[in-house]
């Protein structure tokens, strides 16, 4: 199991992203730390996000996945998610522009964005 990202440091990474000057390991902190406050905020096995290569998580109460390829994926580089994240870009628009991947009936987290960061 990955380790937890501290607060302060998922903010500063973050931070560091909003004015453009986050390098490979502050990206994937910014990353896993958004990826981290999903989980907390929204707990559950049914939606799998995943933003290779920085992270992957499982979010979303609903039916559990265990085995196999999840039933509800989404998909997204980095930048992508952390603009959803922030609310810098929204559900509707990265699906329409093709930045964002969904399979699945569960696979939309237009409810659940931005995050309370």
């Amino acid at each position: 199991m990955a380790r937890a990202i501290a607060p302060q440091e998922g903010v500063q990474a973050l931070q560091a992203w909003r004015n453009g000057a986050a390098d490979g390991p502050q990206l994937r902190t910014a990353v896993r730390f958004t990826l981290q406050v999903l989980a907390r905020h929204h707990p559950g096995n049914s939606v799998e996000v995943r933003v290779p290569p920085a992270g992957v998580t499982q979010a979303i109460a609903g039916p559990r996945h265990t085995r196999g390829t999840p039933p509800n994926v989404i998909e997204m580089d980095a930048h992508t998610w952390l603009a959803l994240a922030t609310g810098a870009l929204g559900w509707d628009e990265a699906l329409a522009s093709g930045r964002v991947q969904a399979s699945g009936l569960r696979a939309d987290l237009g409810e659940v964005l931005p995050l309370p960061l």
